[in-house]
């Protein structure tokens, strides 16, 4: 009778820990966009101090993000106890700032090429001079990543709630906090990689073999490419991931996405409504900062 109870007991809990599994998996694959974005800004956030400083920053951003996290789960599952009706919002509000973040990008990458350059070259510059306090550089450069690692800590807890909002409390404590752990370590230990990968192809191109030399030479051209990359796909999935929360959010939208989708049988109607979705946060993504921004610089001139 014990072993019969005991065997009950195991299998109620490897059925709890399966639906953690499943539901930490369908939460995760929403929070992809936002995970995208966060390792390519952290990684970018953290580069630009001295290699051997590397490694300490990216450690004191994974412990500000910790805290982040320890924050942010015991206030979300506050707000799905006592007030479940500001999931939604909540939700929709945080779609609006990725597809307003996305647009923010862009229109940087495109409209304010030569700022950029001039920020990082003056950057670069002062990292040069010896009476630079790089100390205060790295507090800097740790309290951007950390302001930055709550914005998206917080869209990527919203979301995760938003996907298990109608489990049970337990259920939802579970799968928030083994998100919040996986996001942090997963994130942080990539972020370290991809700023130490110029260190290994330095490295393996100094060897004696020629193969290692090659292999460190192809790392070497590979390390500027990842970090585009990453930062390309995390802007285009923040339009899709926020997109998509605005047009669940809209039911006109929604309905008009899937009627577009049905019409069009040759193609794959969840491409079309990808695509849909997508092109809805970037549209909204571009009304915003249209709005915004203005509003913004106004703010400053008059705190000035």
């Amino acid at each position: 009778m014990a072993g019969s109870s005991l065997l009950v007991l195991l299998d109620d809990i490897a059925a709890v820990l399966d639906d953690v599994a499943v539901m930490t998996k369908a939460a995760t694959k929403k929070t992809a966009g936002v995970l995208g974005d966060d390792l390519a800004l952290n990684a970018q956030q953290v580069t630009g101090v001295r290699p051997a400083r590397e490694i300490p920053v990216v450690w004191a951003v994974a412990k500000g993000s910790f805290i982040n996290k320890a924050i942010l789960v015991p206030a979300a599952l506050a707000i799905s106890f006592f007030v479940p009706w500001l999931i939604t919002p909540l939700l929709m509000l945080g779609g609006a700032f990725l597809c307003f973040e996305g647009a923010e990008k862009l229109v940087h990458k495109f409209l304010h090429k030569e700022q950029e350059e001039k920020h990082r070259q003056e950057l670069r510059e002062a990292l040069k001079k010896p009476e630079v306090n790089l100390k205060a550089v790295e507090k800097d450069k740790i309290k951007g990543a950390v302001r930055t690692d709550f914005i998206l800590s917080a869209e990527i807890i919203a979301i995760t709630l938003g996907t298990v909002a109608d489990k049970s409390f337990g259920m939802q404590f579970a799968v928030l906090t083994v998100v919040a752990l996986m996001v942090t370590v997963g994130v942080y230990g990539l972020v370290a990689g991809i700023v130490k990968l110029d260190d290994a192809g330095l490295y393996l191109s100094q060897k004696a073999s020629a193969f290692a030399q090659k292999l460190g030479q192809g790392i070497l051209w590979l390390a500027p490419w990842m970090m585009k990359t990453l930062s390309v796909l995390g802007t285009i999935a923040m339009f899709l991931v926020g997109g998509g929360i605005l047009t669940h959010g809209i039911p006109a939208v929604y309905g008009a996405i899937h009627h577009v989708a049905e019409m069009i049988s040759s193609v794959p109607e969840v491409l079309v409504t990808t695509v849909g979705d997508g092109l809805f946060g970037l549209l909204a993504g571009a009304l915003l900062v249209l709005v915004i921004t203005p509003v913004a610089k106004l703010w400053e001139r008059r705190a000035a």
